[in-house]
């Protein structure tokens, strides 16, 4: 592969420059080409690319074919224009790492960033330039089987975990070999799909939209990303794709981005199945009308785009602008310079590195959320025959989870394998499968777990839900451990012996028919190819968990949506004002019972705050401090707790700021997380954690829909999850009038 010296980048003209050049050299049907994406099996598929007919091809990943297909874009067609080679590298490619909503709960930007480098490396040396990631909609249901691929409930958190991906896949440079493009999908609003069903329509007021489901977006923005994907949803009666308000008034004219916009698939073509369009005809027109520069697999834009400008109702000036962004995507990408790939060029799929770093994140994304009588980790001195139940616990392929279309199981390395592979001749490790799979009803193998696990000195018991149960398409009403594996954990119960449960799951699951029988929870999501050691080592105490939650856990699925930053009403619910419907006496009047927001079956309190997630230390926030309690807008304040480890292990603590404003000209939420920092602490060590707080941070999109912060009083928190009780608070004072 050439490269070239700094001189010649110098003068070399800008890729904008070159676009435009380009462009000018372009027939219709040659712009029109690069507009559309087609999947590897598209019918004559070096013929199109000869003529100069596609721009993007969709899941080649045989790097022989993709070098065939870019010799023919580059040296048998007229212009010689690469194409754009698209992968979904959602959380890996052949290394895989934890689910994101898995990789969000380790609050740790800098190994995300890291992981998605390494994910971009290995798809890169296949020849894929281009991944529709980082998926970065803000959900607040676990219904939604998308919630596997998401970053988690809160705008603060998204933001900083999609950037860090952003930064990963692209690199200091995006022509760089070993980097691709990324993608932030889908825009926008697709989270809140109603009922928490796939591809459902989506209604939030545009305060809601500006304040919590735009922010990721802009920040993905303000970290570079290439290209955005419009979302498959109707958006407040007009869908994405559709959708002018947001590709054009926001995205472009707001935000000037200047990249490029895709469709998802087949979502132009959809915008007639909506109701929203008469046909194919009227769906082309009304995408490129909105700002959806390329169309993925549907072909409206190839078979309507001609007519439609011959008949004016697309001007060819339109069209120009959209076969522009593309080109300026490729030109940035490198692709003209560098088209072919050379895999040598790269470290070999799966290094050692790689699988270090993919272990590392799997351990980090682990959440301890019970852990009664210090259960974990299992004493090597006191255990020496461990029952592990559960198909899980040796199943390679679904560990992986959603989106995994070049992770292969036999990479992955199992719980089973790993426990004993860490115990040696140490620890006897026993399994059985105790269900037929994490679905089946049957209960005629519970009966042999429950008499090999009475034989033991701990039960490890790995349930959840296969990688099947999440994704795209994959949502589910009842989010309780599917199939007998409640009944399975009762029967465990009942031997008396220590029982440790370890959670594998897309989402989060309701586990109150479970929780109280077992001493210890792990929830381990979908870990991807290192799950099994990085289990196994915080199951045996060679790590300590330092997860924490990026998504409420709800206590019943009737309490969706349930999420920390949710406004106070005029009737806030307390622990005085609630009333349990078994606490009702026969013909109580409707006065007697708690008027507050709550439900009467299961209160007003998650099962599992955001931000929770237990440790082998035991850490105590205290003497928190302001700098200043009075201060200007356009200043910062600096907010610092002293954090202590008064534990007798050496753990990581995910230390976590908390701000509510207390009256806004629009109601605000009772709490928004505004920080974090993932403190390591010995044991017995303290240490000072100092948040810096700017009034630009205060700021929300007011009834004008523009941004403001206004002046008022506040209360802030440090603590480790989001019912942080530490706190202070301060008043922020409008900015001095200029003399």
């Amino acid at each position: 592969m050439s490269s070239m010296s700094n001189e010649q980048r110098e003068t070399m003209p800008s890729c904008e420059e070159r676009a435009r050049e380009l462009l000018g050299r372009m027939n219709l049907a040659e712009k029109i080409g690069q507009l559309s994406q087609v999947n590897c099996d598209f019918h004559e598929l070096n013929e199109a690319i000869r003529a100069g007919g596609i721009g993007s091809v969709l899941n080649e990943v045989n790097v022989d074919r993709v070098n065939e297909l870019q010799h023919v874009a580059v040296n048998e067609s007229r212009l010689g224009i690469p194409l754009l080679i698209g992968r979904d590298v959602i959380h890996g490619f052949k290394t895989i790492f934890p689910i994101p909503l898995g990789q969000a709960a380790s609050w740790n930007p800098e190994l995300v960033q890291q992981a998605a480098a390494i994910s971009a490396a290995e798809a890169a040396s296949t020849g894929v330039n281009w991944t529709f990631a980082p998926m970065i909609d803000i959900t607040r249901d676990p219904r939604w089987g998308r919630i596997a691929e998401s970053l988690g409930e809160d705008p603060v958190l998204c933001s900083q975990l999609g950037s860090a991906m952003v930064r990963g896949f692209q690199g200091a440079e995006p022509a760089e070999v070993g980097s691709i493009a990324a993608c932030a999908k889908h825009f926008a609003g697709y989270g809140a799909a109603e009922g928490g069903l796939d591809y459902n329509t989506t209604n939030i007021s545009e305060h809601e939209l500006r304040n919590v489901y735009l922010r990721p977006f802009k920040a993905a923005l303000d970290a570079g990303v290439m290209t955005f994907m419009a979302a498959f949803n109707d958006l407040n009666g007009v869908p994405a794709s559709g959708n002018a308000f947001l590709m054009k008034q926001v995205l472009r004219d707001e935000w000037d981005f200047d990249g490029m916009v895709v469709s998802d698939w087949d979502s132009v073509h959809q915008l007639s199945v909506h109701g929203y369009t008469e046909g194919d005809r009227d769906a082309a027109l009304a995408a490129a009308s909105a700002g959806v520069d390329m169309e993925m697999a549907s072909r409206t834009y190839a078979d309507h785009l001609p007519s439609l400008i011959e008949a004016g109702a697309i001007a060819e000036q339109d069209i120009d602008q959209m076969v522009h962004n593309v080109l300026v995507t490729k030109f940035r990408l490198g692709l003209f310079e560098n088209p072919f790939t050379d895999p040598q060029a790269l470290p070999p799929v799966l290094d050692a590195a790689y699988l270090e770093v993919a272990k590392r994140a799997a351990v980090e994304s682990c959440v301890l959320l019970k852990n009664s009588e210090e259960t974990l980790p299992l004493d090597r001195g006191q255990v020496s025959r461990i029952a592990l139940i559960g198909t899980l616990a040796n199943d390679g392929y679904e560990q992986l989870g959603t989106w995994v279309f070049d992770g292969e199981a036999l990479h992955s390395q199992t719980c089973l394998e790993a426990l004993q592979n860490l115990t040696g001749d140490e620890v006897e490790v026993h399994w059985a499968a105790g269900l037929e799979h994490p679905r089946s009803y049957q209960h005629g193998k519970i009966p042999e777990a429950v008499e090999l696990a009475a034989n033991c000195d701990a039960i490890v018991v790995v349930a959840g839900e296969e990688s099947i149960l999440s994704g795209e398409a994959h949502c589910r009403a009842d989010i309780g451990l599917p199939g007998a594996q409640a009944e399975l954990i009762a029967a465990l119960a009942e031997t008396g012996k220590p029982l440790i449960l370890v959670v594998m799951a897309g989402r989060p699951l309701t586990l109150g028919n479970v929780i109280d029988r077992v001493d210890a929870v792990l929830y381990a999501w979908h870990p991807g190819t290192m799950g099994g050691p990085a289990i196994a080592e915080l199951l045996l105490g060679e790590q300590s968990p330092s997860g924490k939650l990026p998504v409420t856990f709800p206590a019943h699925v009737g309490q969706i949506p349930i999420y920390y930053a949710h406004k106070n009403t005029g009737r806030p619910p307390s622990d005085d004002s609630i009333t349990h419907i078994d606490n009702i006496d026969g013909g109580a009047a409707q006065t007697s019972l708690g008027m507050s927001a709550f439900h009467l079956d299961t209160g007003f309190r998650p099962a599992f705050p955001f931000g929770f997630g237990l440790s082998y230390a035991d850490f105590e926030y205290r003497d928190i401090e302001i700098s200043a309690n009075r201060w200007r807008i356009g200043d910062s304040v600096e907010i610092s707790a002293t954090v202590h480890n008064r534990g007798s292990r050496d753990a990581t603590e995910v230390a976590q700021l908390y701000v509510r404003d207390l009256v806004g000209s629009v109601t605000r939420p009772v709490r928004e997380l505004k920080g974090f920092q993932r403190i390591p602490l010995l044991a017995g060590e303290s240490r000072r954690v100092s948040f810096t707080l700017t009034s630009a941070e205060l700021a929300f999109f007011g009834n004008n829909m523009n941004s403001i912060t206004e002046p008022g009083r506040f209360e802030a928190w440090i603590g480790g999850d989001s019912t942080a009780t530490l706190g202070t608070d301060f008043e922020l004072l409008a900015a001095e009038s200029a003399g």
